[in-house]
């Protein structure tokens, strides 16, 4: 069942762990994807690997500066020019960290705001401009579950997620009458290469905390974006759609 067949999607951060796992799951739904990564060599490798499971894969590599509206202006209508819309934008880049507040230094604070937060808002627009000329489209942005629940160091990321849900909820108020749908999807502990690097004695613990009994894979997450980009999800907007286990910590 193609979910998403003849669709076109962007999606940013989409080279590994859950923006990688939510290209190959629209791609396995039928749709034509634009994956987008900060370095050309990462985005190379994505679809390289991409490519070795299935030669007829319509997919594309993308490098812009997300923080620079005008590189991703260029990148969206390169998207447009070479699959003839844009249907789906995710909005997954980001970057964390877990500075206490007495050492957080004030650029570290900044640069993550940018990419979390102004970056979504670039892509977001730039998205929501084409989207209308078509008469409709959905944006999906990655939340977290500290965006409800907060975290115990690195203020920094939950600040900016929580920022991520007012961003949606917001436009999916302001861009219903357009045709397009906005939603999020918050993660919980999932397994991305840097989780699975974690020892035993940290894992545990953190499994403990969750109801299901074990952390998250990409896919999990992947299956959510999927739901709220295909028509299945029509009319639901403006939902922080928690993927997290039942985790509360």
């Amino acid at each position: 069942m193609e979910l998403l067949k003849g669709k076109v999607a962007m999606v940013t951060g989409g080279t590994r762990g859950i923006g990688y796992a939510i290209v190959k799951k629209y791609l396995d739904n039928g749709a034509a994807v634009a994956l987008c990564g900060s370095r050309q060599e990462t985005v190379d490798k994505a679809l390289e690997k991409l490519k070795a499971e299935n030669a007829d894969y319509k997919v594309i590599g993308l490098c812009p500066d997300l923080k620079n509206p005008d590189e991703v202006e260029k990148a969206v209508k390169k998207v447009k020019e070479t699959f003839g819309s844009l249907d789906i934008m995710v909005n997954n880049a980001g970057i964390s960290a877990r500075d206490s507040i007495y050492d957080y230094k004030s650029e570290d604070f900044s640069g993550i705001m940018d990419l979390n937060v102004t970056a979504t808002f670039h892509c977001a627009q730039a998205a929501a401009r084409v989207m209308k000329e078509q008469d409709g489209g959905v944006i999906l942005n990655t939340s977290s579950m500290v965006s409800i629940y907060g975290q115990p160091a690195g203020v920094g990321y939950p600040t900016s997620k929580f920022a991520v849900n007012g961003l949606t909820k917001s436009l999916a108020r302001e861009l219903g009458k357009d045709n397009i749908r906005v939603n999020a999807v918050a993660p919980g502990v999932t397994k991305t290469d840097m989780v699975a690097a974690l020892p035993d004695e940290v894992i545990k613990p953190l499994i403990a905390t969750i109801p299901l009994g074990r952390v998250g894979e990409p896919e999990d997450v992947a299956n959510a974006f999927l739901y709220l980009a295909s028509d299945m999800a029509s009319y639901v907007t403006g939902v922080i759609l928690s993927v997290d286990g039942a985790a509360r910590s």
